[in-house]
């Protein structure tokens, strides 16, 4: 889309014989009547143009198709334009006049690519949003779609499952989605914590006994094996089991049947069992205090949970979920999170994760006096943020671009000055300028 009608011209010619399907329009006016009828994944758009500029018929485009990827044209030179539209929503820009084609060819090959990616997460989401009605498991960001995706695969299956993630990660809410979408959801699921119970009891909780089994035992009882016949059990703390049960449990993964406490009577089962823990299990098992094969017994498919710092995209998400939750249990009008809050929630290191998330949530609903939380609703969380931020990783291009744009400012824009402070040559530190896509400051 250019009003220059040779740079049109020869543009499109190119691209048409380079096996693109071209559609060509002289202003931002007629490039909208057209685009109803040809839906493109990628538009080249010119900055400058009469009427309607770039800037505006981007918007325009992106209200029409949300996932397209504008490349844009703007004079050589105009670093601000080119700033301006990133901003807006452009995929990438190119300076007029285009003389380097193969980079055009490049950059619309990438934008396709990311116009695809993006279409098919949609797509994904939309599926996953269908065939996964668990709405306890809340996040939008590419590693809970994942988890997601992977609850939504082997929940029909029969095989078991070990689920792995920090405390708090919410793995109890994924071994009931996996029972709640599997062919077993119309039976029970049993689960019981490892850790909450000494050797002697876990025993006697897991497998039942019989009458007179031991000193108490005044009557026989069914354990957790025999309550969730033909449905699904979830060990919670796997990790935390000793070595003499451990080996009564692969017992029974392998034979499929148990013997009650006093009792030499095979009980045979029909269930499916869950595990999860926080532990590092590949390192008990090297320290000796977990057994190899059980592990690979339990280990048939593995779901991994993310820390919540891992996925700052859904705090918000869960917040709102929390903030729904609690203000109607406790009868307040509650509703979102002031932008001050937000950013201390987003910022935080979040170690308890998603239980922690959701306990200040709770408190934080009690206390305020207000319609939104506020920053001062989140009692503890302000002090810690800036302390939580540094102690976490940042990514490498993120230092560097930051460290080269405190240098630019520094010395004025000097680039000669610039690149010899930073012990660079020139071309390179105007290489990362553009690659950083940093812009002068006014």
């Amino acid at each position: 889309m250019d009003d220059e009608s040779g740079q049109r011209e020869l543009l499109g010619g190119f691209l048409t014989r380079n096996g693109y399907d071209v559609t060509q329009a002289d202003c931002a006016e007629a490039a909208l009547n057209v685009y109803h009828t040809v839906f493109a994944p990628v538009a080249v758009v010119d900055m400058k143009m009469p009427g309607m500029n770039g800037l505006e018929l981007l918007r325009r485009l992106k209200e029409i198709n949300p996932f397209i990827q504008v490349l844009v044209l703007t004079a050589f030179g105009s670093v601000e334009s080119a700033v301006e539209v990133m901003r807006a929503g452009a995929y990438d820009y190119l300076t007029k006049p285009v003389e380097d084609l193969q980079e055009l060819i490049l950059k619309l090959e990438k934008a396709a690519a990311q116009n695809k990616l993006i279409v098919d997460n949609q797509a994904m989401r939309e599926r996953l949003n269908e065939i996964f009605p668990i709405p306890e498991i809340v996040g939008d960001s590419e590693a809970m779609v994942r988890v997601k995706e992977m609850i939504s695969l082997v929940a029909p299956r029969e095989a078991t499952v070990l689920i792995l993630g920090p405390s708090g990660t919410g793995k109890e809410l994924v071994a009931r989605a996996i029972h709640g979408l599997s062919k077993r959801a119309d039976k029970r699921l049993v689960a019981i914590n490892c850790a909450a119970f000494p050797e002697t009891l876990l025993e006697s909780e897991l497998f039942g006994y019989e009458k007179g089994a031991f000193t108490g035992a005044e009557k026989a009882k069914q354990g957790r094996f025999e309550l969730a016949e033909g449905g699904t059990l979830f060990l919670d703390e796997i990790g935390e089991m000793p070595l003499t049960m451990q080996v009564k449990l692969l017992r029974v993964l392998e034979e499929r049947c148990i013997e009650r406490l006093g009792s030499v009577k095979e009980i045979p089962l029909d269930i499916r069992v869950l595990a999860a823990t926080n532990r590092n299990l590949d390192q008990m098992i090297a320290e000796g205090r977990f057994r190899e094969d059980l592990f690979y017994r339990l280990n048939v498919i593995q779901v991994a949970l993310p820390p919540l710092a891992g996925r700052t995209g859904d705090i918000l998400l869960l917040a709102e979920k929390f903030i729904e939750k609690y203000a109607r249990k406790i009868g307040k009008e509650v509703s979102g999170v002031e932008p001050s809050a937000a950013r201390i929630l987003t910022a935080y290191g979040w170690p308890g994760n998603v239980r922690e998330l959701e306990n200040i949530i709770e408190r934080a609903i009690v206390l305020t006096q207000g319609t939104s939380l506020t920053e001062k609703d989140l009692i503890g969380l302000s002090t810690t943020v800036e302390p939580t931020r540094s102690r976490q990783v940042r990514l490498l291009a993120e230092v560097e671009k930051e460290h080269i744009e405190h240098a630019l400012n520094t010395l004025d824009w000097n680039l000669s000055q610039t690149a010899e402070t930073l012990g660079i040559h020139r071309n390179t530190l105007r290489a990362k300028i553009k690659e950083f896509r940093i812009a002068q400051k006014n």
